[in-house]
């Protein structure tokens, strides 16, 4: 995998988080503030981090993320021990803004994730 998004990026909270997030204009989960980043994922490895922080959650909710609208910088760093040797995450340095929030996907395990409102 690149290191830089060439495509969307995709990050993962509930439906309660997301509104949360549309009163302030910005995304800004605990890790931001313990580790100094936001978790993104690419498309083919969001179901990771789905499956390790929402198991059998029915209220979560894919943000799908432009890079370009983001003004911090996103580095593509290691995930969490027992993730694919060699996968890299994106990590967003600073709070995801909801303006670069293209589309919210409702999380479904087992069901191919349908991204609309994708820039081409």
């Amino acid at each position: 995998m690149e290191d830089q998004a060439s495509g969307p990026l995709l990050h993962l909270t509930t439906s309660a988080g997301w509104r949360a997030a549309l009163d302030t204009g910005a995304v800004t989960p605990p890790s931001l503030t313990e580790m100094g980043f936001v978790h993104l994922s690419t498309p083919a490895q969001v179901h990771l981090p789905a499956q390790r922080l929402f198991p059998g959650r029915r209220d979560v909710v894919v943000l799908v993320v432009d890079p370009a609208r983001l003004s911090a910088p996103v580095r593509f760093e290691p995930g969490a021990p027992g993730d694919p040797a060699g996968m890299r995450f994106p990590h967003l340095y600073g709070p995801l803004p909801t303006a670069a929030v293209v589309a919210v996907v409702p999380w479904r395990p087992g069901t191919p994730l349908a991204l609309p409102g994708l820039p081409t």
